[in-house]
């Protein structure tokens, strides 16, 4: 038989095609990759193989997540349509290069994916396969099999006695990592309907979040987070208690109408408490310690960085440069921020830094002020000259 090594994850889609890719003749392994998404992983490997796979392998890559991906992205201040942060899109090109490590090492002939010919994640993973092992054969049943809809789906399991968590009911699609959630189908696809409170578990409402506001700083050394509150963390359980904190304020909800790569507007709801006030204390430490010429360049890097994360283009060259090129914009970038979380909002009350480029003798208007304002009539008559006619 055919050997094929299937980036599996107790859903629907992957659910059905451990079994769909049996009954094409291929041997199943699947692959489970730990991104924080804090799940039975037990009973999610018990499922593939009473599905039909051949072997499950379920692999930690948590720490990796965090170092290799969602830090370099912070440092970048990746934020897609300024609104996604870019959970989901940094986890795949990482599943999906240990998903080819694991084809090497099995000797399988394919891999293969549960994304749909819609979105965007397929992509991601296709992508990272063809850079990293071109001989692979690339399978994506929901491309092709015969089911049209996610209820043709679930009754496609029910038959089989497939075991899956979702229903006709409630028929949301979910992905989720340490660095966040997202969230679609259903009433969902209607962007005019509010989100149900029912689809929200990484954030408390805003309208039941604490009355009283809480402040947390965020201590960070060259880009990358280092302590809360003054305390030293692990990177991993950094994330997960800022994403605490936040979603107990209601910090972190976004509601998106999105342009996928493939031609399509989407409407995508994310949670990301910790990304949300990772992303707002690093822009807000950038502000003080960045000389301007090197952050309003760097606001074009950003959004070209996202793009190419977006878009699947982890692995190429020129997103390798790009990170050579952020890293040298992050050696000032240290320092305390301080944040205030409240019904939802996380605002930056406080910043300093042992590079801080903000003198207050230049900036103040009291009796410390040395700046010459004599200076500035000359200065105006040059910055105008080059528009005279």
């Amino acid at each position: 038989m055919k050997k094929v090594i299937l980036a599996y994850s107790g859903g629907l889609d992957t659910s059905c095609a451990i079994k769909w890719l049996k009954d094409k003749g291929y041997e199943v392994v699947a692959f489970i990759a730990n991104v924080g998404q804090q799940e039975d992983f037990p009973t999610i490997e018990k499922r593939a193989l009473s599905t039909g796979a051949k072997k499950v392998y379920c692999l930690d890559l948590q720490k990796e997540f965090v170092a290799d991906y969602v830090m370099p992205a912070l440092k970048a201040g990746a934020i897609y349509e300024n609104k996604y942060l870019l959970a989901t899109a940094l986890s795949r090109p990482l599943i999906a290069k240990h998903q080819v490590a694991l084809a090497l090492k099995e000797k399988a002939r394919a891999v293969a994916h549960g994304c749909t010919g819609k979105g965007n994640d397929q992509v991601r993973f296709e992508t990272t396969f063809s850079l990293l092992a071109p001989k692979l054969e690339i399978i994506a049943p929901v491309r092709v099999w015969e089911f049209t809809t996610r209820e043709s789906e679930i009754d496609y399991a029910k038959a089989h006695k497939i075991p899956v968590d979702v229903t006709k009911k409630s028929p949301y699609s979910i992905d989720k990592n340490l660095y966040g959630r997202s969230i679609e189908c259903g009433v969902l696809e209607d962007p005019w309907v509010e989100p149900p409170e029912e689809i929200y578990q990484m954030t408390q409402s805003p309208l039941k979040a604490p009355n009283k506001p809480a402040y947390v700083t965020v201590h960070f050394v060259n880009g990358v987070p280092k302590k809360i509150n003054g305390k030293d963390y692990p990177p991993v359980q950094l994330i997960e208690a800022l994403n605490t904190l936040g979603g107990k304020h209601g910090v972190g909800r976004v509601d998106a109408i999105e342009n996928r790569l493939v031609g399509i507007k989407s409407r995508e709801i994310y949670e990301n408490p910790a990304a949300t006030l990772l992303h707002t204390a690093h822009r807000e430490l950038e502000m003080l310690a960045l000389d301007r010429e090197t952050l309003h360049f760097k606001e074009g890097l950003t959004q070209k960085y996202a793009a190419m994360v977006y878009c699947g283009l982890w692995e190429t060259p020129l997103k390798k440069s790009l990170d050579a090129l952020i890293a040298t914009t992050q050696k000032d970038v240290t320092g305390t921020v301080r944040l205030k979380l409240y019904k939802g909002n996380c605002t930056p009350v406080g910043r300093k830094s042992p590079y801080s480029r903000y003198k207050e003798t230049l900036a103040t208007y009291g009796e410390k002020d040395t700046f010459d304002q004599k200076l500035a009539e000359g200065f105006l008559r040059l910055w105008s000259m080059p528009y005279q006619k």
